[in-house]
């Protein structure tokens, strides 16, 4: 197959300079894997901005595709239970790592890394979603799981205008939660309150007191998308027994912490991961986002975009004035 498509390139350059750029490449090109798949849509998100931009921790080798996200047709099978004109999802793995990514109009991937479109999302709803859609959906499993509702008590969300603090919001309000915003946006108040935000904490306040070794119980439970100091406030005031899904580290990767939130309260720190994930619990979670916890104002969440323009998205996001979700449309 000798078709050219368009991709976003980053290629390494002399002392330590990375270029981005769009350019031409062939499908023969793409490693040899079992799908080939057209892409509609990718997003973009933290980790395909620090990709762009030659972080090694995040990307390896380098010319390289970013796109930690895609939604497409299979033009190509070989393997797994999937035919020519399926419609599919592909979040995580290695997929815009090391692997040519969803900022490429093709991708050649391990069938074991897509699922299905479920019935009840378009290819465009489940990239406004994208890996930050679905790890806000976890984060909110997890802590249903540890057994929160809605009636406990308010929820609080960090990072709160960022793009899996937002589906958070919007996520936890659609069932029936009372959530807390916590964001250094003021500025998104409103919007954050469209998407269902009861009460809209600043920055300041949620550092407040880090060096205090308790604070006053007050959430039922909480999202952190940030981590760093912020994280273990959250943990410091949260109920008893309660407990905050972790899935962030914006603000940091590690945090001065104490025993005794976990030994006087019994409140629980819970990890979430979405990229290592085994594709049965991702489809599962895929399932719940297009039925029972599907948004209505998915379109609100997203600042839609084309290949040209990723670089001045991913600028704008790594310097932090990124509100919400980017699409990125490829067709």
């Amino acid at each position: 197959m000798a078709q050219s498509f368009k991709a976003f390139r980053v290629t390494e350059g002399a002392h330590d300079t990375f270029d981005q750029g769009i350019v031409e490449r062939r499908v023969d090109d793409l490693p040899p894997n079992d799908l080939l798949i057209r892409v509609q849509y990718s997003s973009l998100n933290y980790k395909d901005a620090l990709s762009a931009t030659g972080n090694k921790g995040v990307t390896r080798h380098y010319p390289h595709t970013p796109g930690i996200d895609a939604a497409g047709v299979v033009e190509q099978a070989n393997g797994g239970d999937f035919a020519p004109g399926d419609e599919v999802i592909v979040t995580g793995y290695d997929l815009g790592m090391d692997t040519p990514g969803g900022f490429g109009q093709y991708i050649r991937i391990p069938s074991s890394w897509a699922i299905k479109r479920p019935k009840g999302l378009s290819l465009r709803e489940a990239m406004i979603l994208g890996t930050a859609g679905l790890t806000a959906a976890l984060c909110v499993d997890k802590l249903e799981h540890m057994g929160i509702d809605p009636h406990a008590g308010p929820v609080l969300v960090t990072g709160a205008s960022g793009g899996v603090g937002t589906v958070a919001v919007a996520l936890l309000a659609r069932l029936g939660y009372t959530v807390a915003a916590s964001t250094g946006k003021q500025e998104q108040a409103a919007f954050l309150h469209t998407l269902g935000a009861r009460q809209i904490l600043d920055r300041a306040t949620a550092e407040d007191g880090k060096g205090k070794p308790l604070l006053n119980e007050y959430w039922a439970g909480a999202i952190d998308t940030v981590g760093g100091d912020i994280l273990f406030n959250v943990v410091k005031s949260l109920q008893h027994g309660a407990s905050v899904a972790c899935c962030g580290l914006t603000a940091g990767a590690k945090f001065e912490a104490s025993v005794l939130p976990f030994i006087l309260r019994g409140v629980n720190l819970l990890g979430v991961d979405s990229v290592e994930l085994p594709l049965v619990a991702k489809a599962s979670m895929w399932d719940k986002l297009s039925l029972q916890w599907k948004l209505d104002n998915l379109e609100t969440l997203a600042t839609e975009i084309t290949l040209p323009e990723l670089p001045g998205a991913i600028s704008h996001m790594l310097a932090g004035r990124q509100v919400g979700r980017v699409l990125v449309n490829l067709s």
